[in-house]
């Protein structure tokens, strides 16, 4: 019996390489090839182009026109995606075991089922599975179609003969292919099968959603170019020990990145929060040391956040920890108060966590998370009803955050009545109930701080 050929695929761009080496070839990552069996050589209709072809034109003589959205049903699920989904467009979810993928998705067909023809693929589950769990969600599933099936070929059969609004192919990691000889979730598969599905939702205007896995990093599995070939990628957050999850959009063709839904998990399922700024915000009885709001923007939602710091004399190497915070910008933000502050902390364990759960990518929360530091250092607490936000920069400067005036509106409305924002987000209209301070360096926002007390 001949002895079958191997190749070294990457798992993060795809690369092959005829033997294994510690770095990648194609992306100059380490430790990322793993051993596949060699495919065949396939006909060229495999390599057809993803997107129709057309003839030569200017792009001035193309018509653009309004892309129409088909509402989930599901608000929250909505405002990720950029206000629903698209004929013809590929949806990328991914998130960690158990966090409610699956129990949204199944929401969202329910739903659409109602108006639309929909397709659930399971992979992972059996009918019997599904039905069970579609009964304890309390759903209405008389249209919505299942196909327990993990074979490209004949779910792609499927959907050109049924031709479905919306699909959901759960997950992609399951599927594979006749003409692959390696086995399901391997880099070939999972590339191969996304690329097919993909051409067939672009030629048949069928929406397609894939459900991905994800690594203990938190990244979604397989080739990095499964994330290029989608139109749409959304992270489910959250801890699956907590109540409430995130849908975040990272990549979308047809909306705003960084789009942010908000869910609860209930015995029925997952239901859309109206206001998730209350689930960011501690409900203290009093003031309390070391807590500063802050107004962060995801995408074109603004969030109120609660920054907690807790300083604590240090007994060995002093202790730099963030929840929802990058550390790294911690330590400088540190130097940054001891260089134009005058604040020490050298000596000092530091923790910084973003309640609820939330994470905080954006700098924007720089003056925020200073303000609880010194509060927690001083064991004074801020003034009541104070929200804080702006970029601080190693020369002691406040730079000005984006869209100033929708987090100051969306505070007022909270209730809040002082605010500490940079000169530059200074209003040039004032905002009834909101008293404003403008600051231009870090000194002087500790100092204006300080006379408040």
């Amino acid at each position: 019996m001949a002895k079958v050929k191997t190749i070294y695929s990457c798992t993060e761009c795809g690369a092959t390489s005829p033997k294994w080496q510690g770095q990648c070839p194609g992306c100059n990552e380490w430790n990322t090839l793993v051993e596949t069996v060699a495919e065949k050589a396939a006909t060229n209709s495999r390599f057809e182009s993803l997107a129709p072809t057309a003839r030569l034109q200017n792009l001035s003589e193309i018509e653009a026109r309004e892309v129409e959205r088909i509402a989930t049903g599901i608000g929250e699920f909505d405002r990720a995606l950029g206000g629903g989904l698209v004929n013809g467009a590929v949806v990328l979810i991914g998130g960690d075991p158990g966090i409610g993928k699956s129990t949204l998705l199944l929401q969202a067909l329910a739903h659409l089922s109602l108006d639309n023809k929909v397709l659930y693929v399971s992979g992972e589950e059996s009918g019997e599975q599904v039905a069970l769990r579609a009964r304890r969600l309390g759903l209405d599933t008389r249209r919505l179609q299942l196909m327990a099936e993990i074979n490209l070929e004949r779910i792609l059969a499927t959907l050109q003969a049924e031709k479905p609004v919306v699909a959901v192919i759960d997950s992609i990691q399951t599927l594979w292919s006749d003409q692959l000889s390696s086995a399901p979730g391997s880099v070939a598969q999972v590339r191969e099968c996304a690329a097919q599905l993909t051409r067939l939702a672009k030629q048949a205007g069928i929406t397609v959603i894939l459900v991905g896995h994800v690594t203990k990093e938190g990244a979604l599995a397989g080739p990095r170019v499964l994330e290029h070939i989608v139109d749409t990628v959304l992270y489910f957050e959250g801890d699956t020990h907590s109540s409430f999850r995130l849908v975040r959009a990272v990549k979308n063709r047809f909306g705003a990145v960084n789009e942010l839904g908000v869910f609860a998990m209930t015995d029925k399922g997952l239901k859309g929060v109206n206001n998730p700024s209350a689930l960011f915000l501690s409900q203290h009885g009093q003031d309390v040391a070391g807590s500063c709001v802050m107004v962060t923007q995801e995408g074109t939602r603004p969030l109120l956040v609660e920054i907690q710091a807790l300083v604590d004399t240090s007994h060995g190497n002093p202790r730099r920890l963030t929840v929802g915070l990058d550390p790294q910008r911690l330590a400088m933000l540190l130097a940054v108060l001891h260089r134009h502050a005058g604040i020490v902390c050298f000596d000092q364990d530091v923790f910084v966590n973003a309640v609820g759960g939330v994470k905080i990518t954006e700098p924007a929360a720089d003056l925020a998370v200073l303000l609880s530091i010194t509060s927690s250092l001083k064991n004074k607490a801020l003034p009541s009803k104070l929200i804080v936000f702006g970029e601080v920069g190693l020369a002691g400067e406040i730079r000005p955050a984006p869209r100033g005036q929708e987090r100051l509106k969306e505070a007022a409305k909270l209730g809040f009545t002082r605010a500490l924002i940079p000169e530059a987000n200074r209003p040039k209209q004032a905002i009834p109930g909101m008293e404003v301070i403008a600051v231009k360096r870090v000194e002087e926002a500790v100092a204006r701080i300080r006379e408040m007390e």
